[in-house]
């Protein structure tokens, strides 16, 4: 399936967010004190993915690409990508 408009991040995307944050710093090597979902958009696969725009610092955001699974296999959240060095203005596209 394509991708979803971008819709405002809702409070279960904020916590699939959050699920991945120790995967994006591990993999950046760096932490990052505010992590706030913005925006995101879904493609259905075997699992939902999510495209979720995040805001890391006042004026830099990241883009993740995020796996999560359906029952029965509902694994945790996975991160399968990113993009670092975005804007708020940025598009947020497949990748």
């Amino acid at each position: 399936g394509g991708l979803s408009p971008s819709e405002p991040a809702t409070q279960e995307v904020q916590d699939i967010t959050n699920q991945v944050k120790l995967q994006l710093e591990v993999r950046v090597n760096r932490r990052y004190d505010i992590f706030r979902a913005i925006l995101y958009r879904t493609q259905i696969v075997a699992g939902i993915m999510y495209f979720i725009k995040v805001q890391v610092a006042d004026t830099e955001y990241v883009h993740l690409k995020v796996l999560v699974g359906l029952p029965p296999e509902d694994v945790c959240p996975a991160l399968v990508s990113f993009q670092t060095g975005k804007t708020r203005d940025d598009p947020l596209d497949y990748f």
